[in-house]
C-alpha cells in the first residue's frame, strides 16, 4: 500500500474506451491505496469524450475532469494534470488501455527503490513493425539527447514523485515535452518492464511525422545539440576548405592548371549545402524564440468537474 496516488490521463477522442478504463482503474487503485484520484484531461476531443467523463465522475467520485478550451497536445494536457494533482505519486498513462491499469503496481514498486521517476517499458512492442522501429529509434535518441543515459527509450507510462514538478512549476510555453521538463528536476530515473497491450478500440493518433515533430521540439527547444553539430560541420568544412586551397595552389605551381567547372561546382555545392543547413538550424531556434515571445499559454482550462483548478 502507498499513501496516495494521482493518475493523470490526457483524453482525445476516446469516448468508447473510457468506461472500461475507469472501471479497471478504480479496481486496481483500490487495491493499492485508500487515497487516490483520477484526473481525465479532455484535450479538445471531437467526439463526446467530455460528456462521458461527466457521466463517469458521477459514478466514480475519484474521477476529476478537466476540459481544455481546445486541442493543445498530449504533453500540454499532461502538464495541466500534473499541476492539478494533489497526491504523493503521480502516474501518467494513455487513454487507450495500451497501458493496463493492472500494471501500475510495478511502477510504484520500482519507485520505492529510491527513484524519482520510473518509466514503464513494454516487454513487447504492440504496433506495426514500421511504427515499432521508428518509435523505438526516436525515443532512444530522445533519451540520449535529454541526457537520460540509462533509459533505453521513453514511455508515456510513468510514475514520478510530486516534488519533481517543482522544477517546472513556472514553465509557460506552448511547446511542452514532459520528459524534458522532468530532467530539469532530477537525474534519478528508473525503468521497469510492463505488459503493454494493443489498443482495444479505435486507432492511434500518433504517426511517424508526429514523432519527428516531437524530436524537433526537443532538439531545438530543450537542447543545443543541433547548434553544436552545426559548429562541428562548419569547423570541419573550414579545414576541408584550407586543404582544397592548399591542393589548388600546389597543383597550379606544379602543373599550371586544375580541372575547372566540375571542381568548382562540387566545392560550391558542398559549402552552399553546409551554409543552408546551418541557417536552417538557426532558423528553428529563432522560431522557438519568437513563439516564446508571443507568450502563448501551455493550455487554457474551460471547465472542471470535482476539482477546483486554476
Amino acid at each position: 500500500m502507498v499513501n496516495s496516488i494521482s493518475v493523470i490521463i490526457p483524453i482525445y477522442n476516446s469516448a468508447e474506451i473510457l468506461p472500461e478504463l475507469a472501471e479497471r482503474l478504480n479496481k486496481s487503485l483500490n487495491a493499492l491505496t485508500d487515497q487516490y484520484e483520477i484526473l481525465m484531461i479532455n484535450d479538445g476531443s471531437k467526439d463526446n469524450s467530455w460528456q462521458v467523463i461527466q457521466s463517469l465522475s458521477s459514478t466514480y467520485p475519484a474521477i476529476k475532469g478537466i476540459n481544455l478550451m481546445r486541442n493543445y497536445g498530449q504533453h500540454n494536457a499532461l502538464l495541466c494534470g500534473i499541476r492539478s494533482a494533489k497526491n504523493e505519486y503521480l502516474v501518467t498513462m494513455d487513454d487507450d488501455l495500451q497501458h493496463p491499469p493492472e500494471e501500475i503496481h510495478k511502477l510504484l514498486k520500482e519507485i520505492h527503490k529510491g527513484f524519482d521517476v520510473v518509466y514503464g517499458i513494454p516487454q513487447k512492442l504492440v504496433h506495426k513493425k514500421w511504427r515499432n522501429f521508428s518509435s523505438k529509434i526516436t525515443k532512444n535518441l530522445l533519451a540520449r539527447f535529454l541526457g537520460i543515459k540509462r533509459i533505453k527509450y521513453l514511455s508515456a507510462f510513468r510514475v514520478m514523485r510530486r516534488e519533481v514538478r517543482k522544477a517546472f512549476e513556472k514553465f509557460d510555453n506552448p511547446n511542452v515535452i514532459i520528459d524534458a521538463l522532468l530532467t530539469w528536476g532530477t537525474e534519478n530515473f528508473g525503468t521497469v518492464e510492463v505488459n503493454e497491450q494493443p489498443r482495444s478500440q479505435g486507432h492511434s493518433n500518433y504517426n511517424f511525422f508526429k514523432l519527428v515533430k516531437i524530436t524537433m521540439i526537443i532538439l531545438t527547444g530543450f537542447s543545443t545539440i543541433p547548434l553544436r553539430i552545426s559548429s562541428v560541420i562548419g569547423f570541419a568544412l573550414t579545414i576541408f576548405g584550407i586543404g582544397i586551397l592548399t591542393y589548388t595552389v600546389v597543383r597550379t605551381f606544379l602543373e599550371g592548371s586544375i580541372p575547372g567547372f566540375p571542381f568548382l561546382a562540387s566545392i560550391i555545392s558542398i559549402f552552399s549545402g553546409a551554409q543552408l543547413f546551418s541557417l536552417g538550424i538557426i532558423g528553428e531556434y529563432l522560431a522557438r524564440i519568437f513563439n516564446r515571445s508571443m507568450n502563448h499559454p501551455s493550455y487554457i482550462i474551460d471547465t472542471t468537474i470535482n476539482e477546483q483548478t486554476t
